[in-house]
């Protein structure tokens, strides 16, 4: 879903009155929306950048505006920096000659005080898919994933899957895989899921495992899920399903960790901890004196899964398909469930 103008350039006018940036392109108007780019007056400023982007954003050309939007880059407001990026990523493919032009703000902001300016530059950076682009990034993304704000370390463990789908030697070469895998071992548990589900969008490009999940790294997994967004749960508990236990033993442990997100209200959580725990319940199915444990958690698994049929169309549909599997597997697991 395409960004709106509010969300990308701040609150607007009360009342979502940014609509009056998408009226209808008159004559001469490219000629009035240079001008007021050039405006010393911040508030013309930002107004006539909101108009390139809304025209951006109905299919409009609007790259004949490229430097003069470019010029309003040289800015400390937020707001107006956040439009000017948006732009810069839309047209960069189009224009790499010109996007060159603004490889010095992005090395500049990737050093400002504002974390969040900080962060904002590397992300665009990571965003612009320009190849000559790309030399210039990894200066600003090695300091930014080693950066004192979470914030800014957790945007740039994104940024290096970005990165590695355009320049996968550069990244192996500049070390940031080892770097997102110290990020697990990261204090913040946002950063910790970010670079988990950086690592795991590396192994699906790759087809590697490139988690390799150790007994310290499932600690700090386990812990940063109780923490993290509903998100961040989710790509942390898809590692987790790709992880194998020791032992019934350690599984039974990584089990009750996990049981508490069968009760989340995101669904996308529930599945994917009934896929820890069904992955799991095979290892512990083999040993003899856990007989009684995988009958206990075939019987906690079941309401959840019933609980899902009550959602949206779309969510039962994904629902119904994956119970089948499931039933397929563990005939039984319903049977207290039909009426």
């Amino acid at each position: 879903m395409a960004p709106t103008l509010k969300s990308l350039g701040g609150g607007g006018d009360a009342g979502g009155s940014d609509s009056r940036f998408f009226t209808t392109q008159k004559k001469g108007e490219m000629h009035e929306l240079r001008l007021e780019l050039h405006s010393t007056d911040r508030t013309v400023k930002v107004d006539a950048v909101k108009k390139v982007i809304a025209s951006m954003t109905v299919g409009k050309d609007v790259s004949m505006l490229f430097t003069d939007v470019l010029n309003c880059v040289q800015t400390g407001n937020i707001e107006l920096k956040k439009l000017v990026y948006l732009y810069l990523i839309n047209y960069a493919k189009s224009q790499p000659e010109l996007t060159l032009l603004a490889v010095n703000t992005f090395v500049k902001d990737a050093n400002d005080p504002n974390p969040l300016i900080r962060a904002l530059a590397v992300r665009t950076m990571g965003c612009i898919r320009v190849d000559r682009i790309t030399e210039y990034l990894c200066e600003p993304l090695g300091r930014a994933l080693r950066d004192e704000d979470p914030y800014v370390r957790k945007t740039a463990a994104v940024c290096v899957a970005k990165l590695y789908d355009i320049a996968p030697q550069l990244v192996q070469e500049r070390g940031f895989l080892d770097t997102l895998h110290d990020l697990i071992s990261d204090s913040n548990p946002s950063v910790v899921a970010n670079g988990v589900a950086a690592l795991s969008e590396i192994a699906e490009t790759t087809g590697r495992d490139v988690m390799k999940i150790s007994a310290s790294v499932l600690q700090k997994l386990l812990a940063a899920l109780n923490e993290c967004t509903e998100w961040g749960q989710v790509f942390i508990l898809d590692s987790l399903a790709k992880y194998t236990p020791a032992d019934a033993r350690e599984a039974e442990g990584i089990i009750e960790r996990v049981t508490p997100r069968l009760q989340h209200a995101n669904s996308a959580v529930v599945m994917s901890a009934v896929k820890v725990i069904l992955s799991y319940m095979e290892i512990m199915s083999g040993q003899n004196d856990t007989s009684d444990s995988v009958r206990n958690l075939t019987r906690k698994l079941a309401p959840p899964l019933v609980t899902l049929l009550n959602s949206e169309p779309e969510i039962q549909y994904v629902a119904l398909r994956n119970i089948n599997l499931i039933v397929q597997k563990r005939p039984g697991i319903l049977e207290n469930e039909i009426k």
